[in-house]
């Protein structure tokens, strides 16, 4: 094996170390001589020093934005949610990213979520309450001769590796085709709400439909 020269055996961020070392340094040495014995240059230094200054770019201010959004949507979540959930989040919100961008901004700034990962069974059905119960006037009767004359609903929980998911779907039981969804992290009415306003817009039913 031939010898390398000194400068091939210095790692690629010494030269940074250095110009920072002589930043906190400056002070009490002159920059000449802190130069002369870390062996660099002095327009190499302030050609750094320079550049420390410098404002950030269009690209960084708005990865410097969205980290300082997601950041705060993490907080919010009790550091439970993930790159998937905090996407969702941040998308619902109105903010224009992708998946890929949220997990890199959040591996840069070492957020990962908490969450623990113990599967647990999740239960989709309460029937202990108070509210009023509609009556069931479908009956069982599952057949249908017209679109947007019977729809049927359910809720169901997807475990994913950020924790439970919560999906609400509706079904045409005439065409068999899923009308309307939605999903979320929390079980509540707002879910149901939301894959019904889903169905409506969509299929514009006439007041004949049973909604079971």
């Amino acid at each position: 094996m031939g010898k390398k020269s000194r400068s091939d055996l210095q790692p690629a961020a010494w030269p940074k170390m250095k110009y920072q070392f002589i930043q906190e340094q400056r002070l009490a040495f002159p920059v000449r001589v802190l130069c002369e014995v870390l062996e660099i240059s002095e327009s190499g230094y302030y050609a750094w020093q320079k550049g420390q200054g410098r404002e950030p770019d269009r690209h960084q201010k708005e990865d410097q934005e969205l980290t300082a959004q997601l950041e705060t949507v993490f907080e919010q979540s009790r550091q439970t949610y993930g790159s998937p959930r905090i996407h969702a989040a941040l998308r619902s919100k109105g903010v224009s990213c992708s998946r890929r961008k949220i997990a890199k901004l959040m591996r840069k700034k070492g957020l990962v979520s908490c969450w623990r990962r113990k599967k647990r069974k999740v239960c989709t059905t309460d029937s202990h309450h108070n509210q009023p119960v509609a009556p069931n006037r479908l009956n069982r009767d599952f057949t249908a001769t017209a679109v947007n004359q019977k729809w049927i609903g359910d809720i169901t929980g997807i475990w994913t590796d950020e924790g439970w998911l919560y999906l609400a779907a509706l079904e045409d039981l005439y065409s068999r085709q899923i009308v309307g969804w939605a999903m979320s992290g929390v079980r509540d009415e707002r879910l149901v709400e939301d894959a019904l306003w889903m169905a409506l817009i969509r299929r514009q039913p006439d007041s004949n439909l049973l909604h079971h």
